[in-house]
C-alpha cells in the first residue's frame, strides 16, 4: 500500500510543474460547469510536534487547486496539488556535525529545518449563500528534500552551512486537514483561505529520536483561472 500511494504520488507531482504554466494558458479549458480550476498559494507557519525546543517558522506554498461540484452545487471535493510547500521549524540548538571546524564556527547559532513536500490535499467543502465556506478532509504529502540550516554570527559576518537529511525524515507524510474561507465578488472572486493541517504519522526515520508530527497554519489565496470565460461559455450554450 505505501508503495502504491507514494507511486501515485509521484506520478502527481512530476506532472504538477508543468501543469502550474499551462494553467495560465489554458485555464479556461480546465475550467467547466462541474469543476473550476484555479491557483492556490500563500504563507504557512508550520512547526513540528515532538520537537520541544522549536519554534513557528515561515514557509510559502504555490500549486493549483480544483472544486468539483457535486449534484448539491454548494457541496463539492476540493484537491489539487501544492507544489512548492515548507515545512518544518525554527530555533532549533545546535547539535555536532562531526567536524571540528564547523562545530566551531557554529557554537551558539541556530538551527532551522526545512523540509519541502508535494501535497495532494483531499477535502469535502461546503460554500454557503453568503459566500463563506467549511472544509474538512486529509492530506498525503511527498517528502522532496530535507535540510537543517545553520546560522551563526562572527565578528558582524553572517554564516551559514546546509545539511541534507533527507535520510533522517520518512518519504510520506499524512493528516488532517480543516478550513475556512470567503470568495470575493459575489462567488465569482477569489478565494481567502485559513487552513489548519494535524499530521498525524511519525515522519522521523530515527528509531532514536522521539516522534515527531508536522503540523502547519496556512494562509492561502485562490485565483479561478478562466471562470468568467467558461461561464460565459456556457451561459451562451443555454
Amino acid at each position: 500500500m505505501r508503495i502504491l500511494l507514494t507511486s501515485i504520488l509521484l506520478v502527481i507531482t512530476s506532472l504538477a510543474h508543468g501543469q502550474i504554466l499551462i494553467s495560465l494558458l489554458l485555464g479556461d479549458k480546465l475550467n467547466s460547469g462541474k469543476i473550476e480550476f484555479g491557483l492556490d498559494g500563500g504563507i504557512n507557519y508550520p512547526s513540528i510536534r515532538g520537537l520541544n525546543d522549536g519554534k513557528l517558522k515561515t514557509g510559502f506554498n504555490l500549486g493549483f487547486y480544483f472544486d468539483i461540484k457535486l449534484k448539491n452545487p454548494q457541496w463539492m471535493v476540493h484537491t489539487g496539488v501544492l507544489v512548492k510547500s515548507s515545512l518544518g521549524t525554527s530555533d532549533l540548538p545546535v547539535y555536532l556535525l562531526n567536524n571540528a571546524d564547523l562545530d566551531s564556527a557554529f557554537v551558539g547559532g541556530k538551527v532551522e529545518r526545512k523540509i519541502n513536500y508535494f501535497n495532494v490535499p483531499i477535502m469535502m467543502k461546503y460554500r454557503f449563500k453568503n459566500n463563506f465556506s467549511l472544509e474538512g478532509g486529509f492530506m498525503p504529502s511527498l517528502r522532496a528534500k530535507a535540510y537543517d540550516i545553520f546560522t551563526n554570527e562572527i565578528n558582524g559576518d553572517d554564516l551559514e552551512y546546509k545539511a541534507d537529511i533527507r535520510d533522517q525524515i520518512l518519504q510520506l507524510d499524512f493528516g488532517l486537514m480543516a478550513g475556512a474561507g470567503y470568495r470575493l465578488m459575489r462567488g465569482n472572486g477569489m478565494n481567502f483561505t485559513v487552513r489548519y493541517y494535524y499530521g498525524l504519522r511519525n515522519i522521523s526515520a530515527q528509531e532514536s529520536m522521539p516522534d515527531q508530527y508536522n503540523q502547519s497554519l496556512y494562509l492561502s489565496i485562490g485565483i479561478p483561472i478562466g471562470v468568467a470565460k467558461a461561464k460565459k461559455k456556457e451561459e451562451e450554450k443555454k
